[in-house]
């Protein structure tokens, strides 16, 4: 059991150096060897673990992904209203963003990045099924503009990756103001105006 927790342990120290360094620096000026120094692991044994870099990045992607979206949806009810459910689920993942700032800078980078390969970033978007799904309810409802999931989140999620960048330079400081008004520019940018 002790040997089998070494190696959990040796596994998240590798999925956490690449996280760090992957912000500090990018994906292309983070090689293997400054990962494994951060790990504190020997090189060779990155490759017990992952394949290769291109591995490693994705099944990074992959877990951070999942914390993400169990955070977001852990106190989610399929059953609520959409309005509801939407406020509910935007304040959550506004929570993860602020308070799981390295994590959340990760996934800022890798939507922007093409170093994901395809295959993760399906698996990435499987884990934010409940969101698409409460968005699908809204659009048959009349609530929720009958647009593009992609276009729904990029004008009621992402804003808040913006935030969370301009926040951690010091540009500025979300307070419970801010977020109360960035979470209606949210739902207004997708609501169906009546």
């Amino acid at each position: 059991m002790a040997k089998l927790q070494k190696s959990i342990d040796k596994r998240n120290a590798l999925v956490k150096a690449t996280i760090e360094l992957v912000n500090n620096n990018g994906f292309h000026a983070t090689p293997m060897s400054k990962i494994a120094k951060m790990a504190n692991v020997s090189p060779a044994t990155i490759y017990l673990y992952f394949e290769n870099k291109q591995d490693l990045v994705n099944q990074t992607y992959i877990n951070v992904k999942a914390a993400y979206t169990k955070y977001a949806f852990e106190t989610y009810k399929a059953t609520m209203p959409v309005e509801a459910g939407f406020e509910l689920i935007w304040n959550r993942i506004a929570d993860f963003k602020l308070n799981e700032c390295e994590n959340a800078m990760f996934l800022a980078q890798c939507d922007n990045t093409p170093i994901i390969d395809e295959a993760s970033r399906q698996e990435g978007i499987k884990h934010l099924q409940p969101l698409l799904d409460l968005w699908a309810r809204g659009k048959k409802e009349g609530i929720v503009k009958p647009m593009s999931d992609y276009l729904l989140y990029a004008y009621a999620i992402n804003p808040l990756s913006f935030l969370m960048m301009s926040q951690k330079r010091g540009a500025f400081t979300l307070d419970k103001t801010h977020l109360e008004e960035a979470y209606q520019s949210a739902w207004n940018s997708i609501k169906v105006c009546k």
